[in-house]
C-alpha cells in the first residue's frame, strides 16, 4: 500500500521547514523542501548571469539542471549550495523565478516524481493546492507578520547573520506580496487544509499539534 503524502504549506517564517523536518523524522518519511528547488534555480541563474525575468532562459536552466534536495543538503549540478541559498539575495531570486509559470511547471513535475511513492512530508507554498491537491493530509502553518519577521531576524541559519528587524519585516512583506499575487500557483489556503497559527508557540508545541492530527487522520 502506498504510504501517505503530507503537504505542509505556509508563508515565510511560519515554521514550515523545522516542523516538516521534525515530522518526517518522527514518521520515518522523506522530507522534501520544494522552496529549496526555486532557490537553487535562482542561485544558478545569478551564477550564469541570466535575468530573473527571462522566462525562456530560466525555464531552460530549470529543465537541464540536476537539483538534489536530500538529507538537509541542497545541490545543483554538483554545487553544494545548502548555505548559499539562505540569504536575502536568494530570497529575492527565488521569489522572482517562482513567479514564472514555465519554471513552476517544470519544478512541479519534478516534485510529483520525487513523491510518487508516498512516505513524504513535502513543504512549500502550493503543495496542497497544486502539486498534490489530493494529498492525504494538508497542513497550513501561519503566524502574524510581526512574529514571522522576529523569527527570521534572529535566524542566522537563514541569513548567515543576525539581521535588523525592520529590514527583515520589509523583506517578509515583499515575499508575501510576491507569493500571493503571482498568477501561477499563488500561496493560498487549501479548502481542506488544517490551518495552525504558530504565533507564540514553540516548535515542539507545533510539532505536537501536527502529530496529533497525523495520528487522528492517518
Amino acid at each position: 500500500m502506498k504510504r501517505p503524502i503530507i503537504a505542509i504549506d505556509g508563508p515565510s517564517g511560519a515554521g514550515k521547514g523545522t516542523v516538516a523536518r521534525t515530522i518526517s523524522e518522527k514518521l520515518g518519511y522523506r522530507h522534501i523542501d520544494t522552496g529549496a528547488m526555486y532557490r537553487a534555480v535562482g542561485w544558478k541563474a545569478n551564477l550564469e548571469r541570466i535575468a530573473l525575468d527571462d522566462e525562456p532562459a530560466v525555464a531552460e536552466l530549470a529543465a537541464r539542471a540536476r537539483i538534489v534536495v536530500e538529507g538537509g543538503v541542497v545541490s545543483i549540478d554538483g554545487h553544494d549550495i545548502t548555505r548559499a541559498i539562505r540569504s536575502p539575495e536568494i530570497d529575492r531570486a527565488a521569489a522572482a523565478v517562482a513567479r514564472l509559470p514555465r519554471v513552476r511547471q517544470i519544478l512541479v513535475q519534478r516534485q510529483r516524481k520525487e513523491a510518487e511513492a508516498g512516505g513524504v512530508v513535502m513543504e512549500g507554498r502550493d503543495i496542497g493546492t497544486v502539486v498534490f491537491p489530493d494529498a492525504d493530509l494538508k497542513i497550513y502553518l501561519d503566524a502574524s507578520p510581526e512574529e514571522r519577521a522576529r523569527r527570521r531576524a534572529v535566524d542566522p541559519a537563514h541569513s548567515g547573520r543576525t539581521a535588523g528587524h525592520a529590514a527583515v519585516a520589509e523583506a517578509i512583506d515583499a515575499r508575501d506580496w510576491s507569493d500571493t499575487t503571482r498568477t501561477a500557483s499563488p500561496l493560498t489556503l487549501a479548502s481542506d487544509a488544517v490551518r495552525i497559527d504558530t504565533t507564540g508557540l514553540s516548535i515542539q508545541e507545533v510539532v505536537d499539534r501536527v502529530m496529533k492530527i497525523v495520528t487522528e487522520r492517518l
